[in-house]
């Protein structure tokens, strides 16, 4: 099934073009821009805390602690002292993220391999399921943000590997899953690793030497506990308060959905999108290979997939980080519906993909050049309608890079459409969807940065505060909010209605201008409103106390 052609792109890629694609698509969007809201701020938060206030045992996010496992911040606050010389802090932090995947890659490609050994050709599915889950669209943004999810995804692709080798290697089988379990442990706690419990019951149950099978899992869910519990231990040890605070946390994470069924309802309609193209070609495997649904590498996926939803309904409102954990199981799946879909199918797809990406690309440009130029003039109306202010300028190295993302899309379209290859279009589309990225990484950054990064708030918050300003109490601030500030202004607010709040004399508070108003205070000062460039609707406002003063109330 492999195909190539003289200095061509080969269908599938293997060797250097596969890692090469790959290595792309983890690099590109992970450098060259600030933290940005949720996730990505909070993440870098903690992982700068520990590296700054050495909260290593006990996370903390703005000198405060933070309920979560550490495994995540452990590693991203490595990779950013180990970096940090190189590239700015959070730049070196996020690098923690493409090592996650990477990982997570490489064990979906041992997993794909295994589970598909009996086929002719297991090498090309298990590149098969590599493509298919670094396409999906939901996999794209979180793939490249500061994202502890990315610890429990590395375990689920490490489990399906060990559910996989239980046959043939049950000893390794063991001591993979007993990894999987405890480092995916460390990585989010309990509630992301539960679904694996009723997918390694479904793998016994399918398995053929079931004595052998419950052997090795046992094994593994015992070295799983024995590499879990230390953290846990020191916890109660030296930290008891935090302990139970953490343990709370995770326990009401069980069953914290509101409504399950509707939960379960928002996770199906997110993965059309979500989880395009793994979810069509895992349903074209179904339909394809419906005479083989019996043997395991077939039926362990899908039935993994069924109990990953099902156990994310009861434990994670409907997120897109925590749908992340469905995409290992389609993928695997995905891979055999490549293999045999029709020549008109194949084509179809593959023509989507080409032309998708490239209009998109090609409308990149027109952007960029509508941001630097002004050419054409209504759509740099429209570029400095959403972003007051912005001023677009040309630089080289993007601009650069850009073209040689462009130049290379070209070369693998113009290679790939004279190979006959049922892989051409899952290749066209990681390929197109990482060319798109890195055009958006590159010519668009400066835009996106303009409007997302909070430097200029906490830039301007910190000259507005006094040398020796004390405290501050924060008051409406999110876990986001208050990480940004304190990574771009050093300032970690404190919260309301505590001891020590008493002694601060200046008050942040964050207000929607759309419909919010500023706080009605006796005695207080208001000293200054910050917000982003092109923020029309958030609010950090800033007031200092009066002499003799109490804090205030709403």
């Amino acid at each position: 099934m492999n195909e190539r052609i003289s200095n061509g792109f080969p269908l599938p890629p293997r060797g250097w073009p596969l890692v090469a694609l790959l290595a792309l698509f983890i690099l590109a969007g992970l450098f060259g821009h600030d933290p940005w809201k949720n996730d990505d701020a909070v993440t870098i938060g903690v992982a700068a805390d520990m590296l700054q206030r050495g909260h290593w045992l006990v996370p903390h996010l703005a000198d405060r602690p933070y309920p979560d496992a550490p495994l995540y911040y452990w590693t991203a606050a490595l990779t950013g002292a180990l970096f940090s010389w190189l590239l700015p802090l959070h730049d070196a932090i996020r690098l923690a993220s493409g090592l996650w995947v990477a990982l997570t890659l490489f064990l979906l490609y041992r997993a794909g391999r295994e589970w598909h050994g009996s086929e002719p050709a297991p090498h090309e599915f298990a590149i098969a399921s590599t493509l298919a889950m670094a396409g999906c669209l939901g996999f794209l943004v979180h793939a490249h943000e500061a994202q502890p999810m990315l610890v429990s995804l590395a375990g689920h692709a490490a489990a399906y590997w060990a559910l996989a080798l239980l046959r043939r290697k049950p000893g390794r089988a063991a001591i993979i899953f007993g990894l999987a379990l405890g480092l995916g442990f460390l990585g989010n706690g309990f509630a992301p690793m539960l679904a694996l419990l009723p997918v390694g019951l479904v793998a016994l149950w399918l398995a053929e030497d079931r004595a052998k099978a419950a052997l090795a899992l046992s094994g593994g869910v015992a070295l799983g506990l024995a590499i879990a519990t230390p953290w846990p231990l020191l916890l109660a040890a030296l930290d008891p308060n935090f302990f139970w605070r953490w343990l709370a946390s995770e326990y009401t994470q069980i069953g914290r959905p509101a409504n399950m069924l509707h939960t379960a309802w928002d996770y199906l309609t997110m993965l059309p999108w979500f989880a395009w193209p793994a979810l069509p070609l895992a349903l074209w495997t179904l339909r394809s290979k419906r005479r083989f649904l019996r043997e395991a590498s077939y039926r362990l996926p899908l039935l993994a997939t069924v109990a990953v939803w099902l156990s994310l309904s009861v434990t994670f409102e409907a997120r897109s980080s925590s749908a992340l954990l469905l995409l290992p199981p389609l993928a695997l799946l995905a891979a055999p519906g490549v293999a045999t879909l029709r020549r008109g199918a194949a084509n179809a797809f593959d023509w989507f993909g080409v032309m998708t990406f490239s209009f998109f690309c090609a409308l990149v440009w027109v952007g960029w050049s509508a941001m630097v130029t002004g050419t054409p003039e209504r759509l740099a109306a429209r570029v400095v309608k959403l972003a007051p202010g912005f001023v677009g300028e040309f630089r080289p190295i993007p601009f650069a890079i850009a073209l040689a993302v462009t130049l290379a899309w070209a070369w693998m379209l113009t290679t790939g459409q004279r190979q006959r290859s049922p892989w051409r279009g899952l290749v066209h589309w990681l390929g197109g969807l990482t060319a798109l990225w890195l055009l958006l990484m590159s010519l668009w950054l400066p835009w996106i940065e303009y409007g997302k990064s909070y430097r200029s708030v906490g830039t301007a918050l910190k000259t507005a505060l006094p040398a020796r300003y004390g405290c501050v109490i924060g008051r409406n601030l999110s876990d986001s909010n208050r990480a940004l500030i304190d990574y771009f202004a050093g300032i970690a607010v404190r919260r309301e209605n505590v001891a020590s709040s008493d002694r601060c004399n200046w008050l942040l508070t964050l207000r929607d201008a759309r419909g919010g108003r500023n706080l009605e205070l006796t005695g207080w000062q208001l000293v200054t409103e910050l917000r982003r460039p092109a923020e029309r609707s958030e609010r950090f406002v800033l007031y200092k106390r009066e002499p003799g003063q109490a804090t205030p109330k709403e």
